[in-house]
């Protein structure tokens, strides 16, 4: 299904909520945030009982309607069901979600060894960091401490950044990349800032540091979009290509890479407190808000062909929101207008499935990758995940007297 914005919808969402951008929060999307919070409760409590049964972890949804489960092996989804159960757990303090998020994140704990994916930031730093924020189990920090390390492994001096993809199989292959970085390399920042924090060891705060410098200077056009792709020559550091694997082309806006800029960029000013980082977030964010569709969900790509008949994204919302609660917070609320407006609009029945159907995930409408014609117009694991704690984080952020 094709999400076309109407104008009776805008003029809807312009009835439901106030618009009002001081730092007074109005009572209406306080009791909205409690009532998805409870109603994303009921909606995963489905999924979990379906998932503890088999001992999987859901990803997305099949197109024959049935749940893909995520690769035993090593799949970059796999932390974000076990995360959405720690922010649950957070909200009810009921053993049930924390139990459950145990359970499940135990199945790839191992995965902490791995040296050939760069994607260890978003599997152990939603889960197992998670679980360590709430629990203060020294076991969850000696997991994060040694997948840092794995990260770690990825790390070149040279390039002054992460290395992404491995290019020696698969599509990547034939792509002639030597060392690709992806955008959303920079998710994978905050398990190093805070294993430092852990270990006193700046060696991690500052591979973080030099990669998100050298994003900066070449993921970034005139105007604050990013490409997806910058590969470097590994031996000199110099650029070779900027592309965009998962976008419309090599010059377009795939939205959830804008999303993961300004989430990432977002958690460098957090630990940092370096203004440059705080800069190019608002940047990356007035970008995202002035290029977005009414109801500000974006298209899968700001530049796709046949927009407004394209597949929107809730993925790219939901991480967009909640970056920007965040960003909220240090800039004098600027962005509180379009943080009640995307909440809205994700929590309205054209986004938010009805409890029970959705295969019991969340959100609906989330796009993977239109270009590998995998995972079109379907849930994701990630979008309920940000959603969910976009709902915390407003929760906290606003609602409390």
């Amino acid at each position: 299904m094709k999400i076309i914005h109407t104008n009776l919808t805008l003029i809807i969402l312009c009835l439901v909520f106030s618009c009002n951008s001081n730092s007074s929060k109005p009572n209406s999307t306080t009791s909205l945030v409690e009532e998805q919070l409870n109603l994303s409760k009921m909606q995963i409590s489905g999924l979990l009982d379906t998932a503890i049964a088999i001992k999987k972890i859901p990803r997305t949804v099949k197109l024959n309607k049935e749940i893909r489960w995520t690769n035993s092996n090593f799949d970059w989804t796999e932390g974000f069901f076990p995360g959405t159960l720690w922010y649950l757990y957070e909200h009810t303090k009921d053993d049930k979600w924390k139990n459950g998020a145990q359970e499940l994140q135990a199945l790839f704990e191992s995965h902490k060894h791995v040296t050939n994916n760069h994607d260890l930031g978003f599997v152990f730093n939603c889960s197992y960091g998670n679980g360590y924020r709430l629990t203060k189990n020294e076991a969850y920090k000696a997991t994060l401490i040694t997948a840092a390390d794995s990260l770690l492994t990825r790390f070149s001096p040279k390039v002054g950044c992460i290395k992404s993809w491995n290019v020696d199989k698969g599509w990547q292959s034939k792509r002639n990349w030597q060392f690709p970085v992806i955008i959303d390399n920079m998710m994978n920042l905050e398990l190093l800032f805070k294993v430092s924090e852990f270990t006193n060891d700046s060696k991690y705060k500052n591979a973080a540091i030099k990669h998100a410098n050298t994003t900066l200077e070449h993921h970034f056009r005139q105007d604050y979009s990013s490409y997806h792709v910058v590969d470097y020559d590994p031996l000199t550091g110099t650029v070779r290509h900027k592309e965009t694997a998962q976008g419309f082309s090599n010059e377009s806006s795939w939205a959830r890479g804008q999303a993961w800029g300004l989430y990432g960029f977002t958690i460098c000013y957090r630990f940092t407190k370096d203004e440059k980082y705080l800069i190019q977030a608002k940047k990356i964010a007035d970008y995202i808000l002035n290029n977005a569709p009414e109801d500000l969900v974006p298209f899968w790509d700001y530049n796709a062909p046949n927009i407004p008949d394209e597949f929107k994204d809730v993925s790219a919302a939901s991480i967009t929101l909640s970056a920007l609660i965040e960003l909220d917070a240090y800039t004098q609320h600027a962005y509180f207008s379009k943080i009640e407006k995307l909440m809205y609009a994700l929590s309205s029945n054209t986004y938010l499935a009805k409890h029970g159907e959705n295969n019991n995930f969340i959100l609906k409408h989330g796009v993977g990758s239109i270009p590998h014609n995998n995972e079109i117009d379907v849930p994701l694991a990630y979008a309920d995940y940000y959603y969910v704690e976009a709902l915390m984080r407003y929760k906290n952020a606003y609602s409390k007297n």
